[in-house]
């Protein structure tokens, strides 16, 4: 079988059973596909399909319309090179379940207009580095403190730390590359146990934000090239790559990664990514990729 569909359910909805997946396997028949049997990688969340015949478009056109409305996400994809060396991940609504530039903002109650902006540019209508500028600027005057009183409610998304020890596990390169800043970075790198992270930094004077960001700002451009770079320097195909990530900042690397996930994403990243989660955490990458329930590790 040169291609895999997997099903992966929202954890605990009970969407995914026996009877949904032969409905799935009879949308593939009618197509003209060969299938193997299902493979259950955890019980009532995720399964596998291998399938010949088909190219991947046409398989998850076949799964979407056999599953109507179910919380399922589906990724199809070629079987070859499945399990991927090198995540590239975002933070920001990835690995962190929140904004922290707008929850920063919170303390000077402006995070409704800052939070605007932010939404404007990761559906990717105006462009990130001047948005950053702008938001940042917005922030002159901001103490110290407030970063650490936002660490202090950011929370990892469900599966961010099993998806990285995981993949650690089987020997990957992980990396966090944001658009966000070093001080979230270089916490959640510690808490998640990535190998790198590549991020933003604020001018600080006298415990106080200037409003300028450090130059050069980290935008869509630097997550591309980390990608590359990094795939380059361990002789990896681009087939044994994954990047995941949920704004209009994260395309390019997803459109380039082996396996690009755009992670519950927005609007015009859904419209232009080939693989999207909406349902499952963070372990949906890991079930992406092949991994039983039974494989996962939970510290790197």
């Amino acid at each position: 079988m040169d291609g895999v569909l997997t099903l992966v359910a929202a954890p605990g909805s009970g969407a995914l059973d026996a009877p949904r997946v032969e409905a799935v396997r009879s949308a593939l028949d009618r197509l003209g596909a060969e299938e193997d049997r299902p493979r259950w990688l955890a019980k009532g969340e995720a399964c596998d399909l291998a399938f010949a015949g088909l190219a991947p478009e046409q398989a998850e056109g076949a799964a979407r319309m056999a599953l109507g409305d179910r919380p399922v996400d589906i990724v199809a994809q070629p079987m070859a090179d499945r399990r991927k060396a090198l995540l590239i991940a975002d933070m920001d609504s990835t690995i962190v379940t929140s904004e922290t530039l707008d929850d920063l903002a919170a303390h000077v109650g402006l995070r409704d207009a800052i939070a605007a902006i932010t939404a404007r540019a990761m559906n990717g209508e105006i462009d990130f580095a001047e948005a950053l500028r702008e938001r940042v600027g917005m922030l002159v005057g901001l103490t110290e403190g407030a970063f650490a009183d936002t660490w202090a409610e950011t929370r990892l998304t469900p599966g961010a730390r099993t998806l990285v020890a995981t993949m650690k596990a089987s020997g990957a390169r992980c990396l966090l590359v944001s658009g966000g800043f070093r001080y979230f970075t270089e916490r959640v790198m510690d808490l998640c146990g990535f190998d790198a992270q590549v991020s933003n930094d604020v001018e600080i004077e006298d415990g106080r934000l200037t409003g300028r960001v450090m130059e050069p700002v980290r935008d869509r451009r630097t997550k591309l090239d980390t990608l590359m770079r990094e795939a380059g320097r361990l002789g990896l195909p681009m087939s044994r790559t994954l990047a995941v990530g949920d704004g209009a900042n994260d395309l390019p690397m997803l459109l380039a990664a082996g396996l690009g996930v755009a992670f519950r994403p927005r609007p015009a990243v859904a419209a232009e990514a080939r693989a999207v989660v909406r349902h499952g955490d963070l372990s949906a990458l890991l079930y992406a990729q092949g991994y039983a329930r039974d494989e996962f590790r939970e510290t790197p």
